[in-house]
């Protein structure tokens, strides 16, 4: 199936953006919710095979086993990354390759094949290609893209699934979340085992449901989100349900080590060195409650997040209340971030990649 072009010509032969029909949705009133596109990507492999070609197919549900491993056993894991529009037409993906390796190193722990690099990458600019009319006019959003790798294959006893599926859909975003967080410490429910023998550090399937009993507990009572600890020694901070956490006091920026047990987010990643950067040290490592409390500031990051100011964090009886606004370190940090992500601010750091007609 041919993608729609994205590109013109000019008169001398060279490429040039040109405008083209945009879904027939209201941009302003972009949630972060499903949205369904056109089409998907679909790309399969048998266990002791490699993963070869795929196709653009169109969006819809598909045919799975009831004793498929993603079902029985969880084998599965997920991506998250954006592609955004700039002012001048293009459409830009930030650091899909680091999606890329993230997912490679996910699929080793739980002993499944996955895409090479380039192969992730490719299926990712296919399947913007195919939705481009699905990606929001500057400033109104932004295409997320969600890759999958998961277990489809049939069987019944505790193994390894016989073949796997790699899976991209998409869905046009506007804000993760409106307005500063206020969290809650959650002190009785842990998202993963301490240490580097569990799933906490990769973006296994399974380490997202255990989180909601906490989280739906937390927003009943006016929370935004759930701030979880160790599961050792239930004193250090480790993420939101869904994002990375940093503090900042004076001109230090703490931000709980990966360990393990944390997510390697690519938007904290890319954080640090925007941070450091501008002047600020950075130091990754454990971070206690107490630290945290008495912080100046505090910020969460993630794909959809992007970079969030957290405007209070309650810990049993305790509510301290951060810096929000224009003029907080996050605030500068989501402005320069966005500003690269959307093609605004020069990316000095070859973090973008921009998605062409043609792969």
């Amino acid at each position: 199936m041919s993608p729609p072009s994205m590109l013109g010509n000019r008169k001398d032969g060279s490429e040039i953006a040109v405008a083209e029909n945009y879904a027939d949705i209201n941009w302003d009133e972009l949630g972060f919710s499903l949205v369904p596109t056109d089409y998907m990507y679909v790309m399969k492999c048998a266990k002791g095979d490699k993963f070869s070609q795929g196709s653009i197919v169109p969006f819809g549900n598909i045919e799975i086993s009831p004793s498929a491993g993603i079902l029985n056993y969880g084998q599965g894991l997920f991506e998250g990354l954006k592609a955004h529009r700039t002012e001048d037409g293009h459409v830009l993906l930030f650091r899909p390759d680091e999606n890329a390796q993230r997912m490679k190193r996910g699929a080793d722990r739980l002993c499944m094949p996955s895409p090479s690099p380039g192969q992730f990458v490719n299926a990712v600019k296919q399947i913007v290609i195919a939705n481009k009319r699905w990606v929001p006019p500057p400033g109104k959003g932004s295409l997320y893209i969600r890759p999958l790798l998961i277990g489809t294959g049939a069987l019944l006893g505790v193994a390894p699934a016989p073949e796997y599926t790699f899976l991209i859909y998409c869905s046009p975003v506007g804000s993760y979340q409106k307005g500063a967080l206020n969290l809650k410490v959650e002190d009785k429910l842990y998202r993963a085992i301490s240490g580097c023998g569990g799933t906490g550090g990769i973006k296994s399937v399974t380490n997202y449901a255990p989180v909601y009993t906490a989280m739906a507990d937390a927003k009943a009572n006016g929370f935004s989100d759930v701030l979880f600890l160790d599961s050792a020694t239930g004193k250090h901070i480790e993420e939101a349900s869904a994002c990375n956490v940093f503090v900042l006091k004076d001109n230090a920026i703490s931000t709980p080590a990966i360990d393990g047990t944390i997510l390697p987010g690519i938007t904290r990643k890319s954080i640090i060195d925007i941070a450091i950067d501008l002047g600020y040290q950075v130091m990754e490592r454990s971070v206690s409650v107490e630290e945290m409390l008495g912080a100046d500031e505090m910020f969460c990051t993630g794909t959809a997040v992007v970079v969030n100011s957290v405007a209070s964090v309650t810990y049993k009886e305790t509510r301290v209340d951060y810096k929000t606004g224009p003029a907080t370190l996050s605030s500068k940090l989501r402005k320069t971030l966005v500003g690269i992500q959307t093609g605004c601010l020069e990316d000095k750091k070859s973090w973008t990649v921009r998605v062409d007609s043609t792969i």
